[in-house]
C-alpha cells in the first residue's frame, strides 16, 4: 500500500495540480498531501511563502519557521553551505532542536528572473521519495512563485535581493544600482562599516535559533541583517556599534568579522571580499585570537595568507634560521621580525619578545655572524622581513600578527569617521 502511494506521486499528478491551481498557497497544500510530508516553501531570501502544515504533525522547528515567516539563521546557513544544495540537488538533514530530518531542495539561481524557492520538507518517510520527484515539485512551484510575483504591483525583488544582486557583483555600473536603489531606503543610505557573523558554532538556549536576530535588531538600530552566503552580514552606523560585538560573541558562540569603512555602498562587493577572506582566516584551526576582529587588524596576515606555500620566495638564509628554530627551539626568527618591525630599537623589540635586552642583544649577534643575516643593509629589509613572516605565518598562525588590544580601541577605530578617505 505504501509502495503504490509513491508510486502515484507521478508527474502527471503533479503536473495536473500544477495547471488546476492558479493559487501557490493552495498549491503549495495539494503538493504536501501528495508527498505525504509537511512542506515549506522559501523565497531566496530565506522568507516563507507557502507551507503545508498536516494535522497531527508536530515539531516546534517547523511551526516557529511558518509562525514567524522565515527560517532560522541555523537552517538558512545550511541551505548556503551545504554542497549539494548549492549545485541544485536534493539533500536530506538533521537540524538542532527536531527530532526529525529534513529535505531541502533549492534552484541555485539567486531570485532575478525568475525568483526560485528553496523546498523544506520534513518527516520520517520523504526519503522514499525519488530525487526527480523533487526536482519537478521544485520547478512546479517555482514556477508558480514567479508568476504571482510578475502579476504583483510592486517589484519583485525586495532588499535583501538587491544587496545579495550587488554582493555578487551583479550590477554592471554604480548608476545601474543607483537606479535600482531608488525608491527604497538604500538610496539614502550611509552606513559605516558592516559585520560578518560566522555561524559555524553559534549556538543557543533558545528554541529555534531565532534569539540572535531579535538580539542584533534590538542592541543594533537599522542593522538590517540578513543571511548571505551562510554568514549572517548586518550594517553598522554609530561608533560603539562595535563594541556590543564582544557580548554576542560570548553568549551565542560566534565569530565577528568588522569591516573596514564604507564610503559608497557601490564598494560592497570589494570590502565584502576582504571581509571574507579574514572571517575565513578566524576559521583557520591555527587561529586562537579574539572573536571579535576587525579586518584592518588581519591585513598583515591576510597579504601573507595569498603568499602561502611559496617557499621559494624566501631567501635561503632564513629557511636554515627557520630549520636552526625547529631543530634548537630557539626564537631567532622572531627575534628578526621584532627587530626589523621596532625599527632596530633594542627596548621595543626586548618589549615585544618579553626578553632581557642582553638576550637580545646575543641574538642579534649571532644573526650577523653566524648566520649571515644582513641586518644593517637596508636593501634587504623588505625581502627578509617578508620572508621570515611567512615562515612565522607557517609556524605560528595568523595569531602572531594580530594586535593585542581590547577589541574597544580596535572597533573605535574602524568606525571613526575621521578613518574615511577624504
Amino acid at each position: 500500500m505504501e509502495e503504490k502511494r509513491w508510486e502515484s506521486c507521478n508527474a502527471e499528478a503533479l503536473l495536473e495540480e500544477f495547471f488546476s491551481q492558479d493559487n501557490l498557497r493552495q498549491l503549495a497544500l495539494s503538493t504536501g498531501e501528495l508527498l505525504g510530508c509537511p512542506l515549506l516553501v522559501l523565497d531566496d531570501t530565506f522568507h516563507g511563502a507557502a507551507h503545508h502544515l498536516p494535522l497531527g504533525f508536530s515539531d516546534a522547528l517547523f511551526e516557529t519557521a511558518v509562525r514567524c515567516g522565515e527560517i532560522s539563521y541555523e537552517a538558512g546557513a545550511i541551505i548556503s553551505k551545504n554542497a549539494m544544495l548549492t549545485a541544485g540537488w536534493a539533500d536530506y538533514v538533521q537540524l538542532a532542536d527536531s527530532p526529525l530530518s529534513a529535505a531541502f531542495c533549492t534552484s541555485h539561481q539567486r531570485g532575478r528572473a525568475p525568483r526560485l524557492p528553496h523546498l523544506r520538507g520534513y518527516g520520517r518517510t520523504f526519503e522514499k521519495i525519488p530525487p526527480q520527484t523533487w526536482e519537478l515539485v521544485e520547478h512546479i512551484l517555482s514556477k508558480q512563485l514567479f508568476m504571482e510575483v510578475s502579476r504583483q504591483d510592486k517589484p519583485s525583488e525586495t532588499v535583501e535581493d538587491i544587496l545579495m544582486h550587488l554582493l555578487d557583483g551583479g550590477f554592471s555600473s554604480a548608476a545601474h544600482f543607483q537606479l535600482q536603489a531608488s525608491g527604497i531606503y538604500l538610496a539614502d543610505f550611509h552606513p559605516r562599516a558592516f559585520a560578518l557573523i560566522d555561524l559555524e558554532t553559534y549556538h543557543s538556549a533558545y528554541m529555534g535559533k531565532r534569539h540572535l536576530k531579535e538580539e542584533l535588531e534590538a542592541q543594533i538600530a537599522d542593522s538590517h541583517p540578513f543571511l548571505y552566503k551562510g554568514d549572517v552580514f548586518l550594517f553598522l552606523h554609530r561608533e560603539g556599534d562595535g563594541d556590543i560585538f564582544s557580548e554576542l560573541a560570548e553568549e551565542f558562540q560566534l565569530k565577528i568579522l568588522i569591516s573596514a569603512p564604507i564610503d559608497d555602498l557601490f564598494t560592497l562587493p570589494q570590502l565584502y571580499r576582504t571581509a571574507r577572506e579574514a572571517l575565513e582566516l578566524m576559521r583557520d584551526a591555527r587561529f586562537h585570537g579574539e572573536a571579535v576582529c576587525s579586518a584592518q587588524q588581519l591585513r598583515t596576515p591576510l597579504l601573507l595568507k595569498n603568499l602561502e606555500g611559496r617557499g621559494d620566495l624566501i631567501p635561503i638564509a632564513l629557511r636554515r634560521l627557520a630549520a636552526h628554530d625547529r631543530e634548537k627551539d630557539t626564537q631567532y626568527c622572531e627575534t628578526r621580525y621584532h627587530y626589523l618591525t621596532c625599527c632596530h630599537s633594542l627596548k621595543k623589540t626586548s618589549d615585544a619578545l618579553y626578553t632581557h635586552r642582553n638576550t637580545v642583544l646575543y641574538r642579534i649577534r649571532r644573526l650577523q655572524e653566524d648566520f649571515a643575516i644582513p641586518l644593517e643593509e637596508p636593501s634587504q629589509h623588505a625581502d627578509l622581513l617578508l620572508g621570515v613572516s611567512l615562515i612565522l605565518l607557517e609556524i605560528k598562525g595568523p595569531d602572531f600578527f594580530c594586535a593585542r588590544r581590547k577589541m574597544k580601541h580596535k572597533t573605535g577605530a574602524i568606525m571613526r569617521r575621521s578613518d574615511r578617505k577624504g
